[in-house]
Parts: C-alpha cells; sequence; structure tokens
C-alpha cells in the first residue's frame, strides 16, 4: 500500500494519497477488530508457509507461482488448508506450488476474448473495478503496465488475492478493498479500465459508467464485459425478484441499449467486439466451489432459461474511448 501511495504522491496526487491513506486505515481497522470473517482470514494469513517462488508465469491459461519442489509436505498442508478456508474459488484457475485450484470460471475464456481487442496495456495506469481474486490483475501484468489497481470490496475475494500477491510479490499490482462509491476519484488518471462481470449488479448502471468515466484520462479505453439480452430493441430486462438465484441483478441491457447508456456516460467510439452464451463449459462446479453453479441456474427443461424463465445468460465484451 505504502508503494501505491508513494506513486501518487509522485505523480502529483497527494490530495487524494492522503484520502485513500484515511479510508483505508478505518477499512482495515474494521476488517481486524470487527469483521468476524476478516479477523478469521487475518488469523489464517499470519500462519502461512513463509517460502519463495522459483518461477512466476503470469502470461498462460493457469496462472503458476512457484512451483511443487519450491516446499516441504508441511508446507504444502498447511498451504491447502489456508486456500481451501478462503473458498469458494470463484475465478482463476492458479497452480500455486504446484496445487491446481480449478476455480468455478475458466476465467482464460474471457481473457483470451478480450486480450486481443483492446489497446497494449505496457506503461499504462491500469483499473480493474471488481478484481476478484486477481486473476485479469495478473494476466495484465504480464503487459508490463505501469501500475494495475484492482478494488474488491467483498472480503473473500480480497483476502484471495491477497494471498496470492503475498507469493508472487509484484510491485507493481495492488488491490484495495473498496467499493466503486468508496473510492477516491483519481481525475484523468488512467488510461485503461476494465469493468468485468459488475456493471448488472450496479443499481444506478449509468452512474457507475459516469464514475469510471471520471477516472480515466481523455481517449482512454474502458473495457466493458456485462449481461445482455439479445435484441435489436433498446430495452433492459429489469428481473422481479431473481435472475439466475442472484438477488442483486438490477438492468439486463441489449447492446445498443448499453451503448446509448455509454454515449449518457461520455464514452465515444464505441463497439461490441464479443458476444457469447455461458455454458457449463466456463462456469461450473469444482471442488474449489462449495455453492450451486451455472447448472443448478438454468431450467433443467430448458437451459436457454434461467430457473425463473428469463433468457439464459449471455455476455457482451464493449469497448468505449473517454470523451
Amino acid at each position: 500500500m505504502d508503494v501505491l501511495l508513494k506513486k501518487m504522491a509522485d505523480y502529483g496526487l497527494e490530495s487524494w494519497a492522503d484520502a485513500l491513506a484515511e479510508r483505508i486505515e478505518a477499512k482495515e481497522r474494521y476488517i481486524g477488530k470487527v469483521d468476524v470473517k476478516g479477523r478469521r482470514y487475518l488469523q489464517t494469513f499470519s500462519q502461512l508457509p513463509d517460502v519463495f517462488p522459483s518461477s512466476l508465469e503470469l502470461d498462460a491459461d493457469w496462472v503458476r507461482i512457484g512451483q511443487a519442489q519450491d516446499l516441504r509436505p508441511d508446507q504444502r498442508q498447511a498451504l491447502l488448508g489456508a486456500l481451501q478456508s478462503f473458498g469458494p474459488w470463484r475465478k482463476g484457475p492458479f497452480n500455486l506450488f504446484g496445487i491446481e485450484i480449478d476455480s468455478e470460471w475458466v476465467s482464460y475464456l474471457k481473457w483470451n476474448r478480450v486480450k486481443d481487442c483492446i489497446a497494449p496495456l505496457a506503461g499504462r495506469r491500469v483499473l480493474d473495478v471488481g478484481s476478484s481474486c486477481g486473476y485479469y490483475l495478473f494476466r495484465m501484468a504480464a503487459a508490463r503496465p505501469q501500475v494495475v489497481l484492482g478494488i474488491e470490496p467483498y472480503l473473500t475475494f480480497y483476502f484471495q488475492y491477497r494471498l496470492l500477491q503475498h507469493y508472487a510479490r509484484l510491485p507493481d499490482v495492488h488491490c484495495l478493498p473498496l467499493k466503486l462509491e468508496e473510492f477516491p476519484a483519481m481525475k484523468g488518471y488512467f488510461d485503461t479500465i476494465f469493468c468485468m462481470g459488475i456493471l448488472y449488479h450496479r443499481r444506478s448502471p449509468i452512474d457507475s459508467l459516469k464514475e469510471m468515466r471520471e477516472n480515466l484520462r481523455r481517449g482512454g479505453e474502458l473495457v466493458l464485459e456485462t449481461l445482455v439480452i439479445e435484441g435489436e430493441g433498446e430495452l433492459a430486462l429489469f428481473p422481479e425478484k431473481r435472475y439466475a438465484k442472484m438477488n442483486n441483478v438490477y438492468f439486463i441491457p441489449t447492446v445498443r441499449c448499453l451503448s446509448h447508456w455509454l454515449k449518457r456516460a461520455g464514452f465515444e467510439n464505441i463497439r461490441c467486439v464479443d458476444t457469447t452464451r455461458t455454458t457449463l463449459r466456463e462456469q461450473r462446479k469444482t471442488e474449489w466451489v462449495n455453492t450451486e453453479s451455472l447448472d443448478d441456474f438454468l431450467d433443467p427443461e430448458d437451459p436457454s432459461k434461467t430457473v425463473e424463465g428469463y433468457p439464459g445468460p449471455v455476455r457482451s465484451i464493449l469497448i468505449a474511448n473517454a470523451r
């Protein structure tokens, strides 16, 4: 964290760094003294094996940190127990010192759809909104950006990132346990912002897009991946109660409707580069996920629909530039 704050101060963002430091200090006090889950995670984190990885591979489908021979048998058992206690592992996959974390989402499928459509990340300042355990942060880091910053408020995912970064030790990769609305605005600082799998959880999606626009420099790039409904109209689905058993899904637009949202939020040069139906190849239950997964969310009689009768999950990737 100190490294990130120094970078911000060197860039002339002293007031932002001060505001961020204050918010992080308050968040860490809450995690360490009030939040039961956070206190449990901190205890587990303090007992991680002290080992340095002999290798690091970020530019591959499986992010690999270290090798099996780097660990003694007792260290492997301790690390495996810590990893299991930090579940469920939604995003990945990872190979950590020979332990294969086969996550619910096969995240490299999405990354492979994105990576060749975006501006090269080398030397850029990158923000990932809703970065989960950091799988995409690590993949981005392979391109040698100037800085990669994730924000992830859900403590399970945040501590998954902390565990992985504890061993990866990437100096230009950071993650903060903050919501987008808690993040101090860094007007025009970022060259690229990723928002993948988040927008449909926002009650006011246009306001969220405006917040991201505010943090982008003029001409900076937004990489947006979200649920959509198929069709040519300027419409959005608003589920009555749940969508695919999720009670925090609000607006699911058509691509055309989503493009209008982006225009109103201050973006231009909007293009849809991919639309893909989510299948069991990409999202499924594994030994690292002790909850329901896609197969449980779809109508068993008609897998093209959710259990509530809505159109099944389809995701589009849109890229746009800040005006």
